[in-house]
């Protein structure tokens, strides 16, 4: 069942609008109950020091069950600009996509390591603060990398099934991370980021990339995913889709929790050897 499901789901993102570009109308509203109990203490508590000296805090979760010898994928959520700190909380308790990855039913559907850093300053910055449009990688995101290796290098993680996601700032770090290691990542989902400078569009023409975005996003306005993905087609790749959600604001779209149809997508891909 899960098969066909997953088939469906590939269906739909290869193949509706032209240009890579989905118009999703009438979506319910977020429902954030299933996330409502989980915390940062559903979490590992850990830091790590890159080695520019930056201290980074992070939460890691594991999965629940464990088979001696096999591997799992790692997801890497980056949060938005609301979680900047050093309490190693609020990129949890601030984020509902980072505390939907320990819903009961979420982490039994998907066993995979997930780790968010926390950033004590921004981790990505934009051209016009006011009016967004490009999105430049700030130092820290090197010492998140940095953590990334290092967690992937102790725990039994497969190196081909490394993805990274985020809202807002989060979402921007994903695209400036997926360009900063492409040897690393084997997928993204991104929402309501601002996309890197669009000359680098062609560095992510076989990424496989979502990107979900309300067009009535004041914000970060979705003109920067949508010249994004026009340039990645242009430059030859199919790989990148927009999910344009027809008036939603600055906020993930209702269907991203539970979200089994983007997650099975993503656990779907593998990066090649």
């Amino acid at each position: 069942m899960r098969l066909a499901a997953l088939a469906c789901v590939c269906a739909l993102l290869a193949g509706c609008a032209q240009g890579g570009v989905d118009i999703v109308r009438d979506v319910p509203p977020l429902d954030r109950t299933p996330a409502a109990s989980i915390t940062a203490d559903d979490f590992a508590s850990g830091s790590f020091t890159a080695s520019d000296g930056t201290v980074l805090p992070y939460r890691l979760l594991a999965p629940a069950s464990m088979e001696p010898g096999r591997r799992y994928p790692l997801v890497v959520q980056f949060h938005g600009s609301g979680a900047i700190g050093s309490d190693n909380r609020a990129q949890i308790e601030g984020d509902l996509a980072a505390r939907a990855w320990a819903v009961p039913a979420l982490r039994a559907r998907y066993p995979a390591f997930v780790l968010v850093p926390q950033f004590p300053q921004r981790s990505a910055n934009y051209d016009d603060p006011a009016t967004p449009t490009v999105a430049y990688a700030a130092p820290a995101l090197q010492s998140a990398l940095e953590l990334i290796d290092a967690v992937a290098a102790r725990a039994p993680v497969d190196p081909r099934r490394i993805y990274a996601s985020g809202f807002s700032m989060g979402g921007s770090t994903t695209l400036l991370a997926l360009l900063a290691r492409p040897d690393l990542f084997a997928a993204a989902m991104t929402m309501s980021a601002i996309a890197p400078s669009r000359s680098e569009a062609a560095r992510l023409k076989t990424m496989p990339l979502l990107m979900l975005h309300g067009d009535a996003d004041s914000e970060n306005p979705i003109g920067s995913d949508r010249e994004m993905v026009a340039a990645i087609h242009a430059a030859g790749g199919r790989q990148a889709r927009l999910r344009e959600y027809a008036g939603l604001k600055h906020q993930p779209p209702g269907d991203m929790l539970p979200g089994e149809w983007w997650r099975d997508w993503l656990f779907a891909q593998h990066r090649k050897p």
